[in-house]
């Protein structure tokens, strides 16, 4: 009987499918495993390499695994999707995941710790108030504008409006609207309570890991962005060069090559979306911050402006800090203006 030399599994919410590799990569089994059953089919294997696609519940299962004592990694899903033969199916699926690990060059994605995985749920948490706050806000300037009030921009403007127009003594709305006007300015500050506590707790996980204090250090890099980019990568060790980890964020121009011609567009936009939003977000606060500053980055980032306009500069100066975020993890070092 051939030896499993690799277990490739596609995970699902109720019934897995796993497949058996020898070391030719010769398909052993491929079966169906329910999801009350895989815990105990696991444990009963002898410690091996175990591959699946990062997805869904996939560093929950990864963790599971190592305890018992395989290898596990986890490939990135689009890069599995090109050794799918036939129709897609559970059983082609994971013969797809078992051939795409033995390729050298695709890159797996590092485990996430507890620690990781929990910072990631507050950034998703926080996401979701903020778009739900926002939505609060959007559907009350309409409705207002049905009644010739234009909300102004900004939060405390808009909270300022309501308590207005909601005032016994106003008379932009009927006594019907202003109780639902003061149900929305509930609504509205208790998604910023909430936002405002998530933060809290961001910082307060921020000062206890040496990653996030280090990042802390960068101008463009608060709270969010460290807690971002521990949470993502890590130490970013997976990477081999910063350029890597820009390239990774989708900050790098997008490239055409051809024979003897070759051209460069706008930035590809690949990998994690929220982080690559927050990088420029930071970069935009830090430019508008380095205007009368004499160090070399600021020096950059203002020529940059004068050259390529604000927009693209801002861009451009996401892709520098992101690649100075891995240097100085990589080196272990604190920011210092130079």
């Amino acid at each position: 009987m051939n030896k499993i030399n690799l277990l490739a599994i596609d995970l699902a919410k109720d019934v897995f499918q796993i497949a058996g590799f020898s070391s030719r990569f010769k398909v052993l089994f491929n079966k169906k495993v329910k999801r009350a059953e895989l815990m105990a089919f696991m444990a009963q294997q002898p410690p091996t390499q175990v591959v699946m696609e990062a997805c869904y519940s996939s560093h929950y299962w990864a963790r599971c695994f190592e305890q018992m004592g395989h290898n596990v990694r986890l490939l990135p899903a689009q890069h599995v999707t090109a050794f799918l033969r036939g129709n897609k199916s559970d059983p082609n699926d994971t013969i797809a995941i078992g051939e795409a690990s033995g390729r050298p060059n695709i890159i797996p994605v590092p485990i996430k710790t507890v620690v990781q995985q929990d910072i990631q749920c507050l950034h998703r948490l926080r996401t979701l108030c903020v778009d739900q706050r926002k939505a609060v806000m959007n559907q009350a300037r309409g409705l207002l504008s049905e009644y010739g009030v234009i909300a102004p921009l900004g939060h405390k403007a808009f909270r300022a409006l309501i308590s207005k127009v909601t005032d016994p003594q106003d008379q932009s709305i009927s006594e019907l609207l202003k109780e639902q006007f003061r149900l929305i300015l509930e609504e509205h500050e208790r998604h910023t309570r909430r936002i405002a506590n998530l933060e809290k707790k961001l910082a307060q996980i921020a000062s206890e890991q040496p990653i996030c204090q280090l990042l802390l250090s960068i101008p463009g890099i608060g709270v969010i962005n460290a807690t971002a980019i521990y949470c993502a990568i890590g130490n970013g060790s997976q990477f081999k060069h910063a350029r890597d980890f820009a390239v990774w964020l989708g900050l790098t121009p997008r490239s055409r090559q051809s024979g003897n011609s070759f051209s460069t567009g706008a930035i590809t936009k690949r990998g994690n979306r929220y982080l690559r939003t927050q990088l420029v977000h930071g970069a935009r606060s830090m430019l508008c911050r380095c205007k009368d500053k004499t160090d070399r980055v600021s020096l950059w980032g203002n020529a940059l402006v004068a050259r390529r306009g604000f927009n693209k500069a801002c861009v451009a100066m996401a892709a520098r800090l992101a690649r100075l975020c891995w240097v100085l993890m990589q080196k272990n070092e604190m920011y210092k203006a130079m």
